[in-house]
């Protein structure tokens, strides 16, 4: 009994996050909206939306059909919606649907956009000019990609992503740890190889052709939305396709906004959400973030007890020596004599460097060897938590 008290409890609490941020949004939360994207992203409502996915056009500028060495025909891109009449009109396109994106984003909110070479570079500049703050740019290795038939230039494995911040001071949201345990305690790089999707993820049309030509895996989504969302938050798909995102956002506890003009695509999404299972909000609990962590200064540490005025630090290969002074200061030799100030200036003082984190830059001694400072702030902050 108290476990489905406790279960009750925990999915009341993930219903009212996932409220939090419905403000002026109810008409268009969870649903796909029909219509053109630049149109229906003036309908939102200023500062409201947490992160962006966008799947544009790629412009791929294509002349005639493209055949196998065995004369059949490649489906690929050949719809009206990605047709424009010169590079000029794709620009003013992009710079249009980025100014409304930008101003529909919370100040701490960012955006990831994909493409191919056809258009990625374009797009990249247009953030820019727009007043985006570009993070990382990541590659999308496709682990199966279509080959070049024609034998004229490399296949083309692999996509680019650009994720950028709504401006240079936004305090975007990134979910390190959460990538780093799903990396099996690796750093998350920025390449990432995974396949295109085929089988039964593949939409279908009722004749058995593709629902949609440009169809993007659930695992992109998956780890976009891992990296750079919280549950509860909203995301918008101005190019909601076949609902790859909003799939991924229902499946994680995401609220999603989808705008797509095509009556077919919408029908396909619709119906692939539809059967979506979301997880329960207890299993949607991710690595805990340090950007998240309450701040300590090496002062607390200090004042603990944890270390004394006077004990010495070191770094990794015990180049360098400091003291830790009762202020919470330490003091390194300089060429005059003593110097003392914070753990980073003396750590970027005596590498010569620009700055350092002293947390992880000193060492302290224990029993068995030498241990970061972090290690003693990682135990001031169990201490905040009881």
């Amino acid at each position: 009994m108290a476990a489905k008290k406790k279960s009750a409890a925990l999915r009341a609490g993930a219903e009212r996050k996932l409220t939090k941020h419905a403000t002026g949004l109810d008409p268009f939360l969870d649903k796909i909206v029909g219509g053109d994207c630049i149109e229906t992203m003036r309908e939102l409502p200023a500062g409201s939306i947490d992160l962006i996915f966008a799947d544009p056009p790629y412009n791929l500028q294509l002349g005639g059909d493209l055949t196998r060495p065995d004369n059949s025909r490649v489906d690929g891109v050949d719809d009206d919606w990605d047709r424009f009449d010169s590079f000029e009109a794709y620009d003013r396109f992009t710079r249009s649907w980025l100014a409304e994106a930008r101003r529909v984003l919370k100040p701490d909110g960012a955006i990831w956009v994909i493409g191919s070479y056809h258009n990625i570079f374009r797009v990249g500049t247009a953030l820019q000019d727009e007043g985006f703050w570009i993070l990382n740019d990541i590659i999308w290795n496709k682990t199966n990609p279509m080959p070049n038939f024609r034998g004229t230039r490399f296949t083309n494995a692999h996509e680019t992503l650009i994720w950028a911040a709504r401006d240079k001071k936004s305090r975007y949201t990134f979910n390190y740890s959460a990538l780093k345990a799903a990396n099996d305690d690796l750093q998350m790089r920025s390449d990432w190889s995974i396949p295109l999707c085929t089988g039964n993820e593949r939409l279908k049309s009722a004749g058995g052709a593709k629902a949609h030509p440009t169809q993007k895996p659930e695992a992109l989504l998956y780890r976009v939305l891992i990296g750079t969302t919280n549950p509860g938050d909203v995301v918008l798909d101005p190019f909601f396709g076949s609902g790859t995102t909003g799939a991924v956002a229902k499946l994680l506890g995401r609220r999603f906004i989808g705008i797509e003009r095509d009556a077919d695509y919408r029908a396909a999404a619709a119906k692939r959400i539809a059967a979506v299972d979301p997880a329960r909000a207890e299993d949607l609990k991710t690595a805990p973030s340090r950007r998240a962590a309450p701040r300590v200064s090496f002062g607390a540490v200090v004042e603990r007890g944890l270390l004394r005025p006077g004990d010495r630090l070191v770094d990794a290969r015990g180049k360098h020596e400091a003291r830790v002074k009762a202020d919470g200061s330490i003091a390194v030799k300089g060429p005059d004599g003593a110097v003392q100030g914070s753990i980073h200036k003396m750590g970027a003082l005596v590498q010569k460097a620009e700055a350092c984190n002293g947390w992880t830059y000193w060492h302290y001694e224990e029993k068995t060897g030498l241990k970061p400072l972090d290690f003693l702030r990682d135990k001031v902050r169990k201490e905040m938590k009881v």
